[in-house]
């Protein structure tokens, strides 16, 4: 089990080329293609809990995440979280989770788990060490969608996650991610996850019938 920490940032599509140029992202590793499925009980069992299990295809590697409710402020949130690999379907939360009670209540849920919602991204990644801490900096563009519909949102977000040192470090390198001489870079804070705008999305299409 992690604790992750992380300041998410949205931003327009008209600054990416901006973005891109910026001096502290000269080294970018090649963009990642990741597929997302997340799940939840028709009662929205997980949505209720404030949690998340998403099932996640990386190249050619399956992954299972269980993300559990954390504090969200001015962007930076705060969580536990659990990911390890996994075979599509088995949602085998007793391997993953070593908290044994979450783990139990997770597996009781797993026969009402469906797939609700989809996202689709490409990834590109920094390691920055930024005041006295180590950043990776994540790039997601892709889409949000509802397997089945024609529903689907564009995705746009920088993810700052925090991998050591003082958490402050990370609205440190959003401040000198903003401000550069090809700049001003218009990154606001964004306290709105994947999955609440994925679900969001999966309640509109019941609401439209799609």
């Amino acid at each position: 089990m992690a604790t992750e920490t992380e300041l998410k940032l949205q931003l327009k599509p008209t600054d990416l080329p901006l973005l891109l140029a910026h001096p502290l992202l000269a080294d970018a590793t090649p963009a990642e293609r990741l597929w997302n499925t997340y799940f939840d009980t028709p009662d929205l069992a997980l949505k209720t809990r404030r949690m998340a299990v998403r099932e996640r295809l990386a190249g050619e590697v399956w992954l299972l995440t269980v993300k559990t409710a954390g504090s969200s402020a001015g962007g930076v949130s705060r969580r536990r979280e659990w990911e390890g690999l996994t075979t599509p379907g088995a949602l085998d939360f007793a391997a993953l989770v070593d908290d044994a009670t979450l783990a139990a209540e997770l597996m009781a849920l797993r026969p009402a788990l469906r797939p609700l919602f989809a996202t689709d991204f490409a990834r590109r990644r920094w390691v920055l060490n930024h005041a006295g801490a180590q950043v990776e900096v994540a790039l997601d563009e892709g889409t949000v969608s509802v397997p089945g519909t024609a529903l689907s949102e564009p995705l746009l977000e920088l993810e700052l996650e925090l991998l050591s040192g003082p958490e402050t470090a990370l609205l440190s390198l959003a401040d000198a991610l903003r401000s550069y001489p090809g700049g001003p870079l218009d990154l606001l804070p964004s306290d709105v996850s994947k999955a609440q705008r994925g679900m969001a999305l999966w309640e509109r299409s019941l609401l439209d019938g799609a």
